[in-house]
């Protein structure tokens, strides 16, 4: 049965049992302010119904603030046409805390379909094996070749959320300091200036074979060509410079 509620007559704050206010149709007697807090417990009750539901997805905490957003949007736009404003209050809430977990949903319905055939098929292999099943004994049993089980497994894997003081630790190498302490960045410049001291003290031909095969990365028979000289030869330069500088830069070890 359709109710015409057009054709009710507008209801007074007496009438209505939410709040000692008016609603009448026209929002410039309507205290939207007062009627919205005389609804926050309502929120709160909503918000631990679905947070009941998906308590893993979300903090109720979360759902509240959604839920208190709704119902001042609710008591700005409510036009009393004969039923209580609880009730349309009370949709518009539960509508705004279901629309954001479809929307920050990790995985779609279809998804969440595979998964479970896909668990389903793992309990039943570690029935009849004794052990947790391969993917390619997984693949198998769900009749799939062993390259769609694993895009199958890559896009039914759900993303969890968890604060970051719940993750942190000092020994994760997700957190690990990928800047130069200030230390490192002053002995390193320090020993940049000691080799190119030490290198400036080398013969012309040797310090000339390091330049170019260090910074020109030039091969040996390149390096040859250009000083004229055989690639065995390059090598025994080479060779011998490095033997200086290691020599030179010892108290840096």
């Amino acid at each position: 049965m359709t109710m015409d509620f057009q054709s009710q007559p507008d209801v007074g704050a007496g009438d209505s049992g939410d709040v000692a206010v008016t609603y009448g149709r026209n929002p410039a007697v309507r205290d939207t302010g007062a009627l919205a807090r005389s609804h926050m417990p309502l929120v709160r009750r909503i918000a631990w119904h679905v947070h009941g539901r998906v308590s893993s997805a979300i903090e109720v905490e979360d759902l509240v603030q959604i839920g208190m957003v709704a119902l001042v949007e609710a008591a700005s736009g409510f036009e009393d046409r004969g039923f209580a404003f609880s009730t349309y209050a009370t949709m518009r809430i539960r509508g705004a805390m279901i629309d954001h977990l479809r929307r920050h949903a990790t995985i779609c319905r279809s998804a969440m379909g595979r998964r479970r055939e896909m668990e389903g098929a793992r309990r039943t292999l570690q029935s009849a094996l004794g052990r947790e099943p391969s993917e390619a004994e997984l693949s198998a049993a769900m009749g799939i070749d062993p390259g769609t089980f694993r895009e199958l497994v890559d896009s039914t894997a759900s993303v969890r959320h968890e604060s970051i003081d719940e993750v942190y630790s000092d020994q994760s190498m997700w957190f690990a300091d990928v800047e130069e302490r200030i230390d490192q960045t002053i002995e390193r410049g320090q020993m940049k200036a000691a080799l190119a001291a030490r290198i400036a003290d080398l013969p012309e031909r040797e310090a000339m074979v390091l330049q170019l095969y260090f910074v020109e990365e030039m091969n040996l028979e390149e390096i040859g060509q250009t000083i004229g000289v055989g690639a065995a030869r390059v090598c025994q330069i080479k060779k011998s410079a490095l033997d200086k500088l290691r020599a030179s830069l010892r108290e840096w070890d």
